[in-house]
């Protein structure tokens, strides 16, 4: 394909440079943006009397064709092109002739592939965050479905205290929530229109910004064309939103394996979304969940990557920040694809509420709440965390748990202690009595629950 830069240099490259300087192969992922957007500009260009009303038409009506064909798969994608951008304009002037040449009137491929990049990465974080919304509703629908399953939350990995298993999902939930709130927070900056800055000056010619602007959906336009144009901040900003969102989905996803490993077995995972072994025929193994875990890395190294090439960067446009879109391509496939598992992938897990209460009836969990009654007895609480931890030692020493510890071992460390020990340790009282706001109460989850659900009606 001819170079239609060509002038200043023959244009003739050589072919390993060619294929160096080509992005042909993924920015064509753009070329339904790439053509939105040279529809607006013609019909701006037609409206300001740049070009006349006519050739504006032609244009826009030869765009759509090109687009048409490109969705119905009746026109490729020419592998020697070196953007998008030149191919399109390319077909175009195959088409029309001299009226194609004249698309480019009053703009630059470095407003126009920021533009396109824009356009893109609303759209994709626009269906992102409907997924994570998918997500969330599942979270919240498996906590309802399980709101009375008590079992062991943890600090250092360690058994602390009981907690409702519904408590402990919604945590993922508020986590998600943040995520949709840096996603809506990161769009409003992408939607901010570079068209118009041309290579990084302006023109002379009398367009008119807003008007492409508010045909493409922009909520404003960029008011320093240098800045329109070398501008990448929205890509690091949403790589940034991804790897965190990655990185909740990899805590979540590490606690899923834990769960579903044989010293845990607090849930299973659906057979659709396990795989075996190719030698121990008693394996299933949480794959799909593993799979999360290791992509989060590849979402980080895109955010590392582009950071990377932005660092040394001046002013305006430079090739280098051709290799913003291949990192932040993948980070949004590789989200997608994560996400689009691991929804069904909670939906179908089966709990085993049984094999969570036994761990959280061996782990002396109840301790706090021993001391919690002696404080409330009248003990220090110092004095009374001393003794708790002295009537689990006993407990260890004698092969039972604080529920079935004689009363007279009790009182041997206390008088304060009375039969009504027993009912205040009983696992049920211990997640029931905790009443702080955004605490493990059936109460306070309910209200979580309905707070969540509150936010995913508001959008």
């Amino acid at each position: 394909m001819a170079k239609l830069w060509a002038g200043r240099t023959s244009g003739m490259t050589d072919a390993a440079a060619d294929d160096f300087n080509s992005s042909i192969r993924f920015d064509c992922r753009l070329y339904r943006e790439d053509i939105v957007g040279s529809m607006a500009h013609a019909a701006m260009l037609g409206a300001q009397g740049i070009l006349t009303r006519a050739e504006a038409d032609a244009l826009i009506d030869g765009l759509q064709g090109v687009m048409d064909d490109l969705d119905a798969g009746t026109l490729a994608f020419d592998p020697s092109a070196e953007d998008i951008h030149m191919f399109v304009e390319q077909v175009l002037t195959e088409r029309l002739g001299d009226v194609g040449k004249k698309l480019h009137t009053a703009r630059s491929r470095n407003d126009q592939v920021a533009l396109d990049l824009r356009l893109h990465l609303r759209h994709a974080s626009d269906a992102i965050a409907e997924q994570i919304r998918g997500l969330i509703a599942a979270i919240a629908d498996v906590a309802e479905e399980n709101k009375t399953v008590i079992m062991p939350g943890y600090t250092h990995l360690q058994r602390a205290q009981p907690i409702l298993f519904s408590h402990h999902l919604l945590a993922y939930a508020m986590m998600l929530l943040r995520d949709l709130d840096r996603l809506a927070d990161c769009r409003r900056r992408i939607s901010v229109s570079p068209i118009g800055a041309c290579a990084l000056a302006g023109t002379t010619y009398d367009t008119d910004r807003q008007f492409e602007a508010r045909m493409l959906g922009f909520d404003a336009v960029a008011q320093n064309s240098i800045d329109a144009v070398s501008d990448r901040d929205f890509c690091v900003e949403l790589l940034g939103a991804l790897s965190l969102l990655m990185m909740h989905l990899s805590r979540f996803s590490e606690e899923l394996i834990l769960w579903t490993s044989w010293e845990f077995r607090f849930v299973s995972l659906s057979d659709a979304f396990t795989t075996g072994s190719s030698i121990m025929p008693q394996k299933k193994n949480s794959d799909m969940a593993e799979l999360v875990r290791g992509k989060t890395g590849r979402v980080y190294g895109d955010l590392m990557a582009t950071l990377t090439m932005l660092k040394g960067l001046p002013l305006a446009y430079d090739k280098d920040m051709q290799e913003d879109k291949e990192a932040v391509f993948d980070a949004l496939d590789t989200v997608k694809m994560c996400l689009t598992v691991f929804t069904p992938m909670l939906r179908t897990m089966t709990v085993h509420g049984d094999a969570m209460k036994r761990a959280a009836q061996t782990g002396f969990i109840n301790a706090t709440d021993l001391a919690d009654y002696l404080v409330r007895k009248g003990l220090p609480f110092r004095a009374a965390y001393k003794v708790s931890g002295k009537l689990v030692s006993e407990c260890i020493r004698s092969g039972c748990v604080l529920e079935t510890l004689p009363l007279e071992t009790y009182r041997a460390h206390s008088d304060l202690i009375g039969e009504d020990v027993y009912d205040a340790i009983d696992l049920q009282t211990c997640v029931k009595t905790r009443i702080s706001e955004g605490g493990t109460s059936p109460e306070s989850v309910e209200k979580q629950l309905a707070w969540v659900r509150g936010r995913l009606q508001k959008g």
